[in-house]
């Protein structure tokens, strides 16, 4: 059971750091046209997408570590 939690937060950290790379490509390629549009443009929702994909992906590694070091305190 340890181990598999200890691959699962590996794998969050690291889909958290994909979707902070693809947010802040997506960022970088957002052109003045995307700013200055009328509504949302198609580089603006990916964007949020790929922040909210990040935060999902945080929040699943602070769940694993936080069960992890319930249950390492436990153990002492």
């Amino acid at each position: 059971m340890i181990i598999f939690l200890w691959l699962v937060l590996i794998a969050a950290m690291i889909a958290t750091l994909v979707m902070l790379v693809r947010g802040i490509v997506v960022f970088l390629m957002t052109t003045k046209a995307d700013l200055e549009g009328t509504g949302p443009s198609v580089a603006g929702m990916k964007s949020n997408r790929m922040m909210q994909g990040r935060i999902f992906f945080q929040a699943i590694a602070i769940l694993v570590a936080t069960v992890l070091l319930l249950f390492f305190g436990r153990g002492s």
